[in-house]
């Protein structure tokens, strides 16, 4: 496995110096050769974190934390199509689209409604997430070790962990954005590709990029955008990241022109490829609308009889529509509102320092040989994961600063958009989970370091071997920091010295 972060990619895509056509190989910079063995590494890494991730899945055998809502609105959805107030069997107003609950209804209809039945759809969510994490890494730095170690990483998270393991919605949510990130980046490369292919079949782009054929369609875009569709159809929090993907699409864009030496690379993106970025738009609402298709084929959803039972309808717009819409302003309302307090509500301030996590489950009651026992599930990310991702986010900025690497301004913009936007609502009930989505980004910040730190294939073997034993050290410190962490992550029985003992920071209580 090639463990070297590739040089190959331009350093810069809005500065770069325009280059020759006979320099233009740098816009499609080849992939490992290892392409068999590299997804044999990959399936296997995948397969530890199912593995990891199965054991004891239905401990505990009852709801834990907001279980109490999405396993029985799944199960809702599966008995009449939308989620009813089981109360009095009439419509349920939910603050969530369905997707993410009908993902958990999956497993219901499978195995039960039961522990493991709606919580198996999340395992494998996040299982998905870890090979798709694998699979990009290796693209975006040109190496499958730090694919791997991409992976792995993520796959000792405590948070990722546990979000894998309950019948929650982020872990949906973190996996529809990563795979609609993935597909962005593959777009990324086939349009680069496509202008090369150009170059060297002699065509001039100084005047403006080929036209449209069939090898140029942004096929891997589109399926973007049905897959941002489906994360906006589980939490409406991904229209912050979609927002960023829309800029990198067009930065993008921008940087291959002006790489590929064509004159006016500006003028030449918004003439071709303002239209691909509206269809993208255009293929998330729909995507989004058809996420709600119980609610559109039912008549008891909440809000489903709005416009008939008020006459406050439009006649140019369909009742449907315009009932939906109204669901929507009431959604809307709840979450700009949601300012009541929780005992484990936190700040984006505080997640990088792990300064408030959720705990899911608590019990004190069996035997443990000790008078005082304690049993926990709670949402903790690995410390020595997450304290390094400030100093991985440094190292990120600079080498976007200083050689103005596409990689790593995507890693900067996309965190950002999962953080800077929930600090503009300071008084709003947050929880640490709400940085999940933002994770595999995280992740690929640290990454990127440890290419970094290992040196490019050009460097002494001293420099090689010390690289490759810091960065290994720090893998092994992941890995035993999540061991160590494990018992209160499954909600194991232990005594309450034993707890404490993990309790690290007082806000952890």
């Amino acid at each position: 496995m090639s463990a070297t972060l590739s040089e190959s990619a331009p350093p810069s895509e809005a500065a770069a110096e325009v280059p020759k056509p006979e320099t233009a190989a740098r816009l499609a910079p080849a992939l490992p050769t290892d392409r068999w063995s590299s997804w044999l590494w990959a399936l296997l890494v995948a397969a530890v974190a199912f593995v990891l991730r199965i054991i004891g899945l239905a401990h505990p055998d009852k709801v834990i934390f907001d279980e109490m809502y999405y396993a029985k609105d799944a199960k809702s959805l599966l008995d009449h199509g939308v989620e009813l107030n089981e109360k009095n069997d009439g419509p349920g107003f939910v603050a969530h689209p369905p997707l993410g609950k009908w993902c958990i209804a999956l497993g219901e209809q499978l195995f039960g409604y039961n522990s493991f039945g709606w919580r198996i759809s999340a395992v494998v969510a996040g299982t998905i997430s870890v090979l798709i994490l694998i699979r990009l890494a290796r693209r975006m730095f040109g190496s499958t070790l730090l694919g791997c170690v991409a992976g792995v990483l993520m796959s000792l998270d405590g948070l990722h962990f546990v979000s894998s393991r309950v019948a929650l919605l982020d872990v949906f949510l973190m996996l529809f954005l990563l795979a609609s990130f993935a597909c962005l980046v593959v777009d990324r490369d086939q349009r680069r590709a496509a202008l090369k292919r150009a170059i060297d079949d002699g065509a001039d782009l100084t005047r403006g990029s080929p036209g449209l054929t069939w090898r140029t369609v942004p096929w891997w875009r589109l399926a973007a955008g049905v897959l941002a569709g489906c994360a906006l159809g589980v939490k409406w929090s991904a229209v912050w990241y979609i927002g960023a993907f829309v800029l990198l699409i067009l930065v993008w864009e921008v940087g291959s022109r002006r790489s590929a030496g064509i004159r006016h690379w500006v003028l030449d993106t918004i003439a071709t490829q303002l239209g691909w970025v509206a269809l993208f738009g255009v293929l998330i609402v729909v995507t989004y609308l058809a996420t709600w298709t119980g609610w559109f084929v039912t008549d008891t959803g909440w809000d489903r009889q709005w416009a008939q039972s008020t006459g406050e309808g439009s006649r140019f717009i369909p009742d449907a529509i315009e009932n939906l819409w109204h669901y929507q302003q009431a959604v809307y309302k709840f979450h700009s509102t949601l300012t009541t307090a929780h005992p484990y509500q936190s700040t984006p301030w505080s997640w990088l320092f792990l300064g408030r996590p959720v705990a899911y489950y608590y019990e004190s009651k069996g035997n443990c040989g000790a008078s005082a026992c304690s049993a926990e599930v709670i949402a903790l990310g690995t410390p020595s994961l997450w304290w390094s991702f400030i100093p991985a986010l440094v190292v990120t900025a600079w080498r976007w600063l200083s050689r103005r690497d596409w990689r790593a301004g995507s890693i900067l913009l996309v965190v950002a958009a999962g953080f800077v936007p929930w600090m503009f609502y300071p008084e709003r009930t947050m929880f640490f989970f709400y940085a999940l989505p933002t994770l595999p980004y995280l992740v690929l910040a640290v990454t990127l370091t440890l290419g970094v730190v290992l040196g490019p294939a050009t460097a002494t073997f001293d420099r090689r071997l010390a690289g490759g034993i810091l960065s290994g050290v720090y893998v092994l410190i992941v890995g035993m920091t999540f061991v160590y962490f494990y018992p209160i992550l499954t909600g194991k029985l232990i005594t309450y010295a034993q707890w404490q003992a993990r309790m690290w920071l007082d806000s952890w209580v």
